[in-house]
């Protein structure tokens, strides 16, 4: 291989956590990124006969708000050659209706804080920005592993019964900004949280099949909670904890360094231990965030 094609799209398929988009990265073995032409053209035959939004990638205006120009024009703005953005448009080719809902529920508090007078992003909003940009769905059929992952408990979850998480766990990344930051790791790269867990005919489906379902859950579940969702919502997740990222997570020890696995605020574990005190529409939409059992 070419020292040109280790910096390919094609040279990170096979990476770990690329797995959602390897079929899509696979088609660039050269080191330029593709054009917005073949961006569009790319998701117009991923997205083929699907009931999804039309969709094409454009330069960015300058001044335009970003989530307005897309709900106006169908038009996501797309610096061309550039990684962040190039990963941007493979995410909506693979989580079309999340992505889609996320827009929507942009402009819907873009125009409920114009309505109400209100300045500022507001928690929704930020909440969908940290997810669209880092956020990964953790699917798995083990509730005791997704628990255990959602505590903080990282040594317990991803070293201790790491065979048992490996079998029955799987992380599908959605935002863009994480693959980005996966072309180099570093340590600390963290990732937004969401918990499903599922049936273990889950795992039995086709991958193509397991992301299209996974795409429509998450945007009903967003759509679901969004009177409740906040950052708050959104648990962290060290990546390079994931069994396989990195040669470094071999060891016990690996997962003692606080820096990077750190444990969940006290504030945090005292919410969870109290869930039951909470109103009973918080504490639904609490644990439905995290650990909702729809198929």
């Amino acid at each position: 291989m070419s020292a040109g094609a280790d910096h390919a799209p094609a040279a990170l398929a096979h990476r770990p956590l690329f797995d959602g988009i390897a079929h899509l990265l696979m088609r660039f073995p050269a080191p330029e990124l593709p054009g917005l032409a073949e961006l569009d053209a790319l998701y117009a035959e991923t997205t083929a006969g699907a009931d999804v939004r039309r969709l094409r990638f454009v330069p960015p205006v300058a001044g335009a708000a970003y989530e307005a120009h897309i709900a106006r024009h169908d038009a996501v703005p797309t610096r061309p050659a550039d990684w962040h953005d190039f990963f941007n448009a493979l995410a909506w080719c693979v989580w079309p209706r999340t992505k889609s809902i996320c827009n929507r529920l942009h402009l819907q508090a873009i125009q409920a804080n114009a309505a109400a007078g209100l300045s500022g992003r507001g928690p929704l909003r930020d909440a969908l920005t940290q997810f669209d940009e880092c956020g990964v769905l953790v699917v798995g059929c083990d509730a005791e592993i997704l628990h255990l992952l959602a505590a903080h408990e990282w040594e317990e979850a991803l070293w201790t019964r790491r065979s048992r998480l490996v079998e029955s766990t799987r992380f599908l990344v959605f935002g863009h900004a994480s693959w980005d930051q996966l072309r180099a790791p570093f340590t600390g790269l963290c990732a937004k949280a969401i918990y499903r867990q599922v049936d273990e005919v889950w795992f039995a489906l086709p991958a193509a099949q397991r992301q299209a379902a996974s795409d429509a859950w998450l945007t009903e579940h967003l759509v679901g909670i969004v009177d409740a969702l906040a950052p708050r919502l959104l648990r962290p997740l060290p990546l390079l904890g994931i069994p396989g990222v990195t040669p470094a997570s071999e060891s016990a020890d690996y997962y003692r360094d606080r820096r990077q696995f750190r444990p969940l605020a006290q504030e945090e574990r005292g919410r969870d231990r109290h869930a039951d005190a909470l109103p009973p529409l918080a504490r639904r939409m609490r644990l439905d965030s995290e650990f909702s059992s729809r198929k």
